[in-house]
């Protein structure tokens, strides 16, 4: 059975729309009517990237793709300028947008878990990582084995997927909607004014999103006036939340519960339990999924997991442990995440993580955005750079910032330059 015909089953009774866009409400069924992209060229076991989002077009193609049993590469029209990256690093065959479909490559490109998936005859998937610590990694899924989490009965929430069409948190949104016949709202636009505006509009109950995009809602002043009442759930994943952050928003928005997410590209969307609305400690787990703290870095083993990289070797030991690179503290079956082993900075001899330093910022009322990093020093071995991004109005200074931090901060770990600035978002909503 395909997954056009399976999701089918699971909609055959549903009366509410599926797919609310703009003017459109469409159920499944009017999804599967939709004609797909034009695909006579496209063949089993070619990789196709699809640039597109959460529209109906884009979501028809999806699926007609993961029957014909091809590789697919979600992007954005965002990414435009790193197609060409993507294109090659994941060996793409074909391009669709809309319904334009053209094959920009005539030999399939060689690669041992390309082959895999073509042996099997499975759909796959590939995703790309955010590219922080250096080019961004082809990650490729078996689809067979990528859908198994989501064949599992779950509720489901009135949801606007505010997460994008290449990324992990999006990609998974869309397919709990669909098999547990949910509701899913494409954002008109994904800034704080137009997204609070679907959730009153659409009676959205569930936003996930980013710590970064959660301060832009506070820095908007729309809160709490502006949330409809029907807004039940926020969720918050992809980067680390700050304490203060989540203290404002539980504060402002009583009614609404707040739940931490945790994933990454390489091993899926994880089951987690937060243990409380206003708290970072979670317990992370599910079914097929180990996990274990060596040396103070958290390290997952999980059966739904990629097949691999395309550009880059195995992360995964012997055992199938991932190294998650997260340094995390422990309290019982709770972790809390404190930082990552690749922004550790070692200034003369003393570990700093750049989450401390943000931290302690963001405690200042005039702080809006933080980051903190680590630059090579010939004396000391690196030193501390501090930008900070200051509320709109605001008279923020460097002298006032240091006093601030001297009064959070320990001597040793003080920033050795302090900038007052723009921190850069990405298309995700994640400090770039």
């Amino acid at each position: 059975m395909g997954i056009i015909e399976e999701l089918a089953d699971r909609n055959s009774d549903r009366k509410l729309p599926f797919l609310i866009s703009g003017a459109k409400k469409l159920t499944f069924d009017e999804i599967t009517k939709i004609p797909p992209a034009e695909l006579a060229d496209v063949k089993p076991g070619d990789v196709v990237a699809i640039v597109g989002d959460f529209e109906p077009q884009s979501i028809r193609t999806f699926l007609e793709l993961i029957d014909r049993r091809v590789v697919i590469v979600p992007l954005t029209t965002e990414t435009r300028p790193h197609h060409d990256y993507y294109f090659d690093a994941a060996g793409v065959d074909v391009v669709i947008k809309g319904r334009n479909v053209r094959r920009i490559r005539r030999t399939r490109m060689e690669h041992d878990l390309l082959e895999v998936l073509r042996k099997r005859k499975h759909p796959g998937l590939v995703l790309f990582s955010s590219g922080t610590t250096g080019r961004p990694k082809a990650i490729l899924h078996d689809m067979e084995t990528f859908l198994v989490r989501f064949r599992t009965p779950r509720p489901t929430l009135r949801t606007i997927n505010f997460l994008l069409f290449d990324h992990i948190g999006g990609i998974n949104t869309l397919l709990h909607t669909l098999y547990n016949s949910g509701t899913i709202v494409v954002p008109r636009e994904r800034n704080p004014l137009s997204v609070l505006e679907d959730i009153r509009d659409f009676d959205v109950e569930l936003l996930p999103t980013t710590p970064t995009f959660l301060r832009m809602l506070l820095l908007s002043g729309l809160i709490p006036k502006a949330v409809s009442p029907s807004l039940k759930l926020v969720t918050y994943g992809t980067e680390r939340m700050d304490q203060g952050t989540l203290d404002q928003l539980c504060s402002l928005l009583p009614n609404v519960d707040f739940r931490q997410t945790f994933g990454m590209s390489e091993l899926g969307i994880l089951r987690v339990k937060s243990q409380a609305r206003d708290s970072l400690w979670m317990k992370i787990g599910g079914e097929g999924v180990e996990v274990r703290v060596v040396d103070g870095v958290l390290q997952i083993n999980a059966e739904n997991r990629m097949l691999g990289y395309l550009n880059a070797p195995s992360p995964f030991d012997e055992e199938g442990w991932y190294d998650s690179k997260d340094v995390v503290e422990q309290d019982g079956e709770y972790l809390r995440i404190v930082g990552r082993t690749s922004e550790v900075i070692s200034v003369g001899g003393i570990k700093v993580l750049p989450s401390e330093i943000e931290r302690a910022a963001l405690l200042h009322g005039d702080v809006v955005h933080a980051q903190a990093k680590g630059l090579e020093n010939p004396i000391i071995g690196q030193h501390i750079e501090l930008l900070c991004q200051p509320r709109e109005g605001s008279s923020l200074s460097r002298s006032d910032l240091l006093k601030h931090l001297k009064n959070h901060l320990a001597e040793s770990i003080l920033p050795h330059r302090i900038r007052i600035g723009k921190v850069e978002i990405s298309h995700r909503f994640k400090r770039s």
